[in-house]
Order: C-alpha cells, then sequence, then structure tokens
C-alpha cells in the first residue's frame, strides 16, 4: 500500500508540473523564411491578443497589432515585443530571425493594426485631454482672453465665421506639438525607460517646477518679445493667416499656466503608442477652443460669464496640489525599481495626505476670508471638506489599509503580515528549514494588475490570516537593483540586475512570463497546485489556497 502511495504522489507531482509548464503564455508565434537576399518575418497574434511592436534593431516602433504581422528586413535584427489580452500582458521578449542575409532588395510592412487595445488607450488619452482643456479655460491665463477676442470677432464682423476658424488654429497648434513629441522622442521610447530613474527623476522634478508655479512662486513664460512680435504680425496680416498668428498669440500668453497641464498629459501620453501624444493634444485642443466657438455662436453669454477675481487663484493653487501629489509617483517609480528605499508606502500616503489637506485648509482659509455671496463660499467649503474627506480616507493607509482609490499610484502593500523574502534562494531554504509551504509571487513594480490583486484580493483580512502559513516570497521581475549573483540553476547569466533573475527563473523554472502569477510550492519546492493569474475575486483565491488554519 505505501508503494501504491508513493506511486500515485509520483504522477500527481508529474500531472502538475506538466500543468505549471503549460501555463506557459506564447499568444505570440514567430518564424522567418528566406526570400531572395532578404528575410521575411511572420507573427501570428492569436486570437484575443494584441502585440505590441517595441523595436525592431536600433529601431523604436511602438505599434499594436492583432492577428498577424509581417515584416522583409535586409539582415537578421533582433525584434522586441510583447502581447496582451484582457487580462494580461507578456514581459518583452525577442525574436531572432535564423536566416543570415547581406543585402536587401525590398523592404516592407504588413499587418493588421490592433483596434481594442489601442482604441481604448487612445480614447482615455483623449478623454484625459479633454479634461485638461477643460481645466485650462479656468485659469488667469485663458478666461479673461475669451470675452476680449470673442467681441473683437463680432467687431471685425466676420464673427462665427472667424471664431470657428480661430478653434480650428488652436487645435492645428496643439495637434502640431504632440506630432512634434512623438517625431522627437519616438513612439516607445520612453516605454523603454519608463523605470529608469534619471527619466523618473526629471519627470518629478519638472512636475514640482509646474506646481511651484501654479502655487505663484513664479511664472513659467516665454519671452514677451515672441508674443509681441506674433501679435503685431497678426495685425498687418489679413484672412486666416492673421486668425491663425492670433492663436499663435493665445498659446504664447497662456503659456504660464497650460505649460503644466500640457506637460503632464505628454508625459501620460509618452510610450504609449505612436498616435497617442498626438491624440492628447487633440482633446486638449478641442477643450481649450470650444468656449471661443461657443461665445462667437451665443454672444449673449458673454454677459453672464463670471468675471475673472480671486476665484481663478484658488483654481490655480487647487491645481498645484493636486500636480504635487502626482509628481511623487514618478519619485516612487525610481526609488522602487532600484532599491533606494527613500519613499516607502507609508511615507508617499502621508505626503498624499499633506497635499489634500493642505488644499482643503486652504479652501477654508479663502472661503472665510473673501468677501463673497454665501452660495459662493459654501461652494469653497464643500470643495473644501472633499479634499479633507479624502485625506482622511487615506490616513489609515499610514498602518496598512489597501487605499484602494491610489493603489495605482501608491507604492505596493505587503502581501502578508509575516516576513515577506525578495531573493528566491533564500525564501527556499528558510521554507525547507520551517517545513512550511511557499507562496511565490511574480510581479512587477509597474504591473498594474498586480496593485489591483494586493488592494483587492491579498489586502482582505481572510486571505491574510491564509497566508500567515506560507513562507511567502514575492519575486519582481523590472527590479533594476544590480545583483552579481544569481539563483542556483539559473547558469546562463553571471550579472545582470534582480529583475533580469526573478524574470529568468519565472521563465525557466515555471514557465511563464506574465504577471501577476501565483504558486504554491511545497516545503521542498515542488508545485502543490495549479497556478493562478489575475482575477480579483477573493473567494476564488481562498479556494485555490491548499492550505488552512
Amino acid at each position: 500500500m505505501n508503494e501504491l502511495n508513493k506511486i500515485l504522489n509520483i504522477v500527481v507531482t508529474l500531472l502538475i508540473a506538466l500543468t505549471v509548464s503549460a501555463q506557459v503564455v506564447t499568444p505570440v508565434q514567430w518564424s522567418s523564411t528566406p526570400l531572395g537576399d532578404s528575410i521575411r518575418v511572420t507573427a501570428t497574434i492569436e486570437k484575443g491578443w494584441h502585440m505590441t511592436l517595441i523595436s525592431i534593431g536600433d529601431s523604436m516602433i511602438g505599434e499594436e497589432f492583432t492577428d498577424t504581422y509581417s515584416v522583409t528586413m535586409a539582415e537578421a535584427q533582433p525584434i522586441r515585443f510583447n502581447a496582451c489580452d484582457d487580462k494580461m500582458c507578456t514581459a518583452p521578449e525577442h525574436f531572432l530571425p535564423e536566416v543570415p542575409v547581406e543585402e536587401v532588395l525590398q523592404v516592407e510592412k504588413a499587418g493588421t493594426l490592433s483596434t481594442i487595445g489601442t482604441f481604448r488607450t487612445l480614447l482615455s488619452l483623449f478623454l484625459l485631454g479633454l479634461l485638461g482643456g477643460l481645466l485650462a479655460i479656468f485659469t488667469p491665463c485663458v478666461w479673461p482672453i475669451i470675452p476680449m477676442t470673442v467681441s473683437f470677432f463680432l467687431k471685425k464682423g466676420g464673427g462665427v465665421r472667424d471664431a470657428v476658424v480661430y478653434g480650428l488654429s488652436i487645435i492645428l497648434i496643439y495637434v502640431g506639438l504632440g506630432l512634434a513629441v512623438t517625431v522627437l522622442f519616438g513612439a516607445s521610447a520612453l516605454n523603454e525607460i519608463s523605470t529608469n530613474a534619471v527619466v523618473n527623476i526629471f519627470f518629478f522634478l519638472l512636475l514640482v517646477v509646474f506646481a511651484l508655479s501654479f502655487f505663484g512662486l513664479f511664472e513659467i513664460t516665454l519671452p514677451d518679445s515672441w508674443s509681441t512680435r506674433v501679435d503685431a504680425k497678426a495685425r498687418t496680416t489679413g484672412g486666416w493667416i492673421s486668425i491663425l498668428l492670433m492663436a499663435f498669440t493665445l498659446v504664447i500668453v497662456s503659456f504660464s499656466c497650460t505649460a503644466p497641464i500640457i506637460g503632464t498629459l505628454l508625459v501620460e501620453a509618452a510610450g504609449k503608442s505612436l498616435l497617442a501624444p498626438t491624440i492628447g493634444m487633440l482633446g486638449f485642443a478641442i477643450a481649450l477652443a470650444l468656449p471661443f466657438t461657443l461665445f462667437a455662436l451665443f454672444p449673449q453669454w458673454l454677459q453672464s460669464m463670471p468675471k475673472s477675481g480671486n476665484w481663478m487663484e484658488a483654481f490655480k493653487v487647487t491645481l498645484a496640489f493636486i500636480e504635487l501629489a502626482l509628481s511623487f509617483k514618478f519619485l516612487s517609480v525610481a526609488d522602487m525599481a532600484y532599491g533606494w528605499g527613500i519613499l516607502p508606502r507609508w511615507l508617499f500616503i502621508a505626503l498624499w495626505i499633506g497635499c489634500f489637506a493642505g488644499l482643503g485648509v486652504y479652501l477654508l482659509i479663502k472661503g472665510y476670508r473673501l468677501q463673497v455671496t454665501g452660495g459662493r463660499r459654501i461652494g469653497y467649503w464643500l470643495v473644501a471638506l472633499a479634499s479633507l474627506g479624502f485625506a482622511g480616507y487615506l490616513v489609515p493607509g499610514l498602518w496598512g489599509a489597501p487605499v484602494k482609490a491610489i493603489a495605482a499610484f501608491a507604492p505596493p502593500m505587503p502581501i502578508a503580515e509575516q516576513e515577506v523574502f525578495h531573493d528566491y534562494e533564500t525564501g527556499l531554504a528558510y521554507a525547507r528549514q520551517e517545513n512550511r509551504p511557499i507562496l511565490l509571487d511574480f510581479t512587477g513594480y509597474g504591473c498594474v494588475n498586480c496593485r489591483k490583486m494586493e488592494a483587492y484580493v491579498l489586502s482582505d483580512p481572510r486571505v491574510k490570516d491564509r497566508l500567515r502559513n506560507y513562507v511567502v516570497i514575492e519575486l519582481y521581475v523590472d527590479s533594476r537593483e544590480s545583483i552579481d549573483r544569481f539563483a542556483e540553476g539559473i547558469k546562463s547569466m553571471e550579472s545582470g540586475t534582480v529583475g533580469e533573475v526573478n524574470s529568468k527563473i519565472q521563465r525557466e523554472i515555471y514557465g511563464s512570463n506574465a504577471q501577476p502569477y501565483f504558486i504554491q510550492l511545497d516545503a521542498m519546492g515542488r508545485p502543490i497546485t495549479e497556478p493562478y493569474a489575475f482575477n480579483v475575486d477573493v473567494d476564488e483565491f481562498l479556494e485555490w489556497l491548499q492550505i488552512t488554519n
């Protein structure tokens, strides 16, 4: 009977191992064939997935495809890509064509552009641009210009026509700015270095400077001579050219207020896709141009426009507090990826509490001191109370609460109350010593779904209680910490980063390349159940956990 049990155990272990191996996500299949003196490379993409073509050789691509993609190249160049469906993304991989050639006959590309993934990304950036444009309208640099400009058009007799051309000129200028960003930086250059310390610290400092500008410490302005020259040219030029030059004058004059909003939008858009900066700027420009056209169509509305005043100053300061809070996200990314430890989760949350509490106190005092009507004062206080309420909501996060509203911004929260290991071999050795099962968690600092799992599932008290039975090993696949040794069994690499090691462990030992990815092991490191991927259903995760109290 004992022999039979041993045989059954061996069979079960082999079946589980095979199941784990079957979890390798390979939605893109590559092939290469000779074509005269060239190479024809083709990718076949599984239904429901879309592939992001990151680069070919040294050329950044940044386009998304579904179904198929093919390219003819002169020589074998490495192709870097990854793939996503609606639940996960694979880690970036390389494919190197196997047929070497030397001379080129033709270079052509063909493929089916992805519609779902690209559309969602571009739509979100367009809406973000609209929001940014709406915010810019109410700044002191834009709002007072609206009645002046529309009145000028009406007096000239052009009225609606000139206002429409003026609005289209604004759109043309800002869309041109988005195209310039794409041409100068490339669609995926910033995506390639999304966890680079220098880039993220630059964005952090940039947003801090923008915030200080909105606080009124200084103004970010272009030389006055620029606007003077453009305005003078507009007055001496006729037709649509003069209106285009007037739009340029608006862009230059409003730069001190719009630059922080545009900068934040472009930082968010850069690296998302080829058209992302352009689409973001399109949304921003449409929102900014809209009031000029509407007030020209309905000039009687000009009489009911709120006059410029203290409310505009309060609006700018509100944006300053928000910009300052967002800036810490970039500092946090660099801090986590390089393991500096200067911005732990509690400090990040404390800084956000400070920003929104500061905003609330500012608006309370502002509303009290201003000589305004009761309704406007109540408006100040309602926004102040909302800001203070949000700050209060964040306070439990200082002691480990998930604060799900900022899960996408804040550093990852601990997935267990006991010690969590971040080194594969150390965790395995401790599990053998304590004779305890292992929960292995492959995650990433830039993994949004990982943050969702932490906030919605792993923070649940029932899950935390169950995890006390496990030795938890958490491995970040995008860590840029340097390492001079690698886990046992990883023979092909001698130096690199912690993230490279962890990614290699996941691929070569556990046959997967997507995060989040959970595996249960026994004390000897053998799988005891099927792996678990992204799923925010707490009950299903509890059912998946094999070890009970």
